[in-house]
């Protein structure tokens, strides 16, 4: 393929949440054809599946700016940027919206999963003229069908939600895991609302000590005062839960604070059952139970629970992307100069450097890695990190060196890893204003406590997923 032909094929951006809308976005401004592929029914759809989980990050950080250049002609009206919104919110103000533009709504393609990439004629193996070719996109839609999509780029925006760590130790999926699938959920059930039925008067098991673990454990808690027979179990793979409990009233960010104090405050009262070093080793699915076999601080344990509720975390689907030559951190899973950037040992979500093309170029040119699948498997993701990532791969696909290489983030001086419990009814912040999702999963920007993104996560989801680790 010559590289005429090659560039008047489209840039093929895989997922249409919020980073991949707004790489359309910016590729659009740069007259560059985007082509989004979004495997949900609407955009935003993995964020809609934790729409009743509020973000912490406001939303002067959860709108990107070349999304809402192209909203503000339709007649948009712009939320109140110091409120922080549900995940519904954020989908119903902006994703459905800035979907239904016609400069986005003509490009994308819903009912649409992305099965594998590579680049177009050549497998991994194969070097020679390996740069001039374009990328072959595999995909299926919502009645089987498979269908190859011809690419001059793909920008993966795909996120982490749908590839959450598995309950077993060492990575690795328990005995009978898959077999129990059917009593595990993913880490922020909605308990007080669509689900209730599935928690109240039921004994759950939440494994993960993150954000999303905390958000839903509290649900919990509040679920068990209405609904009798409500039985609570934590588990954790450390020794201790200081680390999400945090520094109580003292800690540096206050909403995190509140969340951990009404956490260590649940626990101290006996509303629920803390159980540390736990390793879950079987899953014996029973008629309406499940029974979870492993150990407790090195004791034999055996609990029998209607739900398992899985919050430890998330890691990429590289299995999609086999025939493409990646550059990635053996541990983190994300791109090798990107790692050092997010170790999680290393970093909060608040002392990622602002980063761009550079840092999340592979091999293969032309194919990224963005929003919260470029983090791998750390949890600190933020939602206007991804923002600024697409706009830097954006510039450096139309050419524009020095616009890709000037990488900029501005984010509020107390942080942004916080869960923001504090609010008021109409969602406003009484703690101050941070930049992540809620503490759950999603934060899409973080996917922090109350949401992905991370966010991812739903996702800086703004995420909304920050702090959910695998080794919870």
């Amino acid at each position: 393929m010559s590289e005429v032909a090659r560039n008047e094929l489209p840039v093929v951006v895989i997922g249409g949440g919020p980073v991949g809308l707004a790489a359309a976005a910016h590729l659009l401004e740069r007259g560059l054809e985007p082509l989004v592929l979004e495997a949900g029914e609407q955009a935003g759809a993995a964020i809609a599946s934790w729409g009743h989980v509020r973000l912490f990050s406001p939303w002067r950080y959860d709108i990107d700016a070349a999304a809402r250049r192209l909203l503000e002609p339709t007649g948009w009206t712009e939320p109140d940027l110091d409120t922080l919104p549900t995940g519904h919110e954020l989908v119903d103000g902006y994703l459905a919206p800035l979907a239904a533009t016609p400069e986005i709504s003509s490009r994308l393609r819903t009912g649409t999963r992305v099965l594998a990439v590579a680049r177009d004629g050549a497998d991994k193996t194969r070097s020679l003229g390996r740069e001039r070719r374009g990328y072959r996109v595999r995909t299926v839609d919502a009645y089987g069908r498979v269908a190859d999509v011809l690419a001059r780029a793909v920008i993966d925006a795909s996120g982490t939600y749908d590839t959450s760590n598995p309950l077993g130790v060492s990575g690795l999926p328990a005995a009978g895991e898959v077999e129990a699938a059917g009593f595990v959920t993913g880490p922020l059930p909605d308990v007080l609302g669509a689900a209730r039925d599935r928690f109240a008067g039921k004994h759950t098991l939440v494994v993960g000590m993150g954000h999303s673990a905390a958000n839903t454990l509290l649900s919990l808690v509040e679920l068990s005062e209405t609904a009798p027979g409500t039985t609570i179990t934590w588990a954790i793979r450390g020794g201790s839960a200081r680390r999400l409990f945090g520094g109580g009233t003292d800690d540096e960010l206050p909403a995190r604070g509140l969340l951990g104090t009404r956490l260590r405050e649940a626990v101290d009262a006996g509303r629920l059952r803390l159980l540390t070093r736990v390793s879950i080793e079987q899953l014996v699915p029973r008629a309406g139970s499940v029974q979870v076999l492993g150990t407790a601080k090195d004791e034999p344990l055996t609990l029998d629970v209607h739900a398992i509720v899985n919050a430890t975390g998330f890691r990429p689907d590289l299995d999609m992307l086999r025939e493409v030559r990646l550059d990635l951190d053996p541990v983190v899973e994300a791109p090798s100069a990107l790692a050092p950037l997010i170790d999680p040992n290393q970093h909060s979500c608040g002392t990622v450097p602002p980063h761009g093309e550079q840092v999340l170029s592979h091999p293969d040119d032309g194919f990224y890695l963005v929003g919260m699948k470029s983090y791998g498997r750390a949890p600190t993701f933020l939602l206007a990190t991804g923002y600024e990532q697409v706009r830097s791969v954006a510039a450096a696909l139309a050419g524009d060196r020095a616009a890709a290489d000037a990488v900029e983030l501005n984010l509020p001086a107390t942080g942004v890893c916080s869960t923001d419990l504090a609010l008021d009814a109409d969602g406003e912040s009484a703690a101050g204003s941070c930049c992540g999702s809620a503490p759950a999963e999603p934060q899409l920007v973080t996917l922090g406590a109350g949401a992905p993104a991370g966010v991812g996560f739903a996702s800086g989801i703004v995420h909304g997923r920050s702090g959910d680790r695998e080794d919870a």
